[in-house]
């Protein structure tokens, strides 16, 4: 039964990290204008993404332009093209391995294939999203970048950390539960604490 818990727990667990992973890919809030100097009166902000760049006006109007080409870009977005499209391939991957494994109900080998798969995906979305906040640490504290080239943390980056955070926890959990059906099916719970009754009671009292 703690087994079956442990999996269901990480199967959905999974699944929000794989829907966050995908949020993450889609928002452009990668890099954000700095509002530092005079900066505090621009009616703009930049968004900076992976896959486009937007310019949101006070006014509530948004412009977005897609990258044109995958040379130009800086190495850290073109890391991160690379590896969060990895993510989602593994996500489902571990999505349709461990619904397969559902029925099965003494071998838990799927619950460790779909568990493995979710941590890599989970993986796969921290090492980008963290080179990117790296990146953009560096360059705020660099006095040789002018200021209003300077970028802060966006939202995508602290939504991608925490997609990272539950596709590792679910891989965990699902793993943790094949670890219980297996001890479980090897030698029961029952067997064990009659066991050690036995044992206990067959043992000889001492004489004072």
């Amino acid at each position: 039964m703690a087994s079956k818990t442990l999996n269901l727990h990480g199967y959905f667990i999974g699944i929000l990290g794989l829907v966050m992973a995908c949020g993450t890919i889609r928002m452009p809030q990668w890099k954000m204008t700095s509002f530092i100097g005079n900066n505090i009166l621009t009616p703009e902000m930049v968004w900076k993404g992976i896959w486009m760049n937007c310019i949101y006006q006070a006014t509530g109007y948004i412009q977005c332009k897609t990258h044109e080409s995958q040379l130009v870009l800086p190495p850290d977005i073109q890391l991160a093209r690379a590896l969060m499209c990895m993510p989602i391939v593994s996500g489902f991957a571990a999505i349709i391995i461990l619904s397969v494994g559902m029925k099965c109900v003494k071998c838990a080998r799927e619950d460790v294939v779909g568990g493995t798969f979710f941590i890599f995906a989970g993986l796969c979305v921290l090492i980008p999203v963290s080179w990117t906040a790296k990146s953009i640490i560096l360059d705020f504290y660099n006095p040789q970048i002018p200021i209003f080239l300077k970028r802060e943390l966006g939202n995508a980056l602290f939504l991608g950390w925490a997609a990272a955070c539950i596709l590792i926890i679910g891989g965990v959990l699902l793993c943790c539960s094949c670890e219980c059906r297996i001890c479980n099916f090897i030698l029961p719970v029952d067997e064990v604490s009659s066991i050690i009754r036995s044992l206990l009671g067959s043992w000889p009292a001492r004489q004072p």
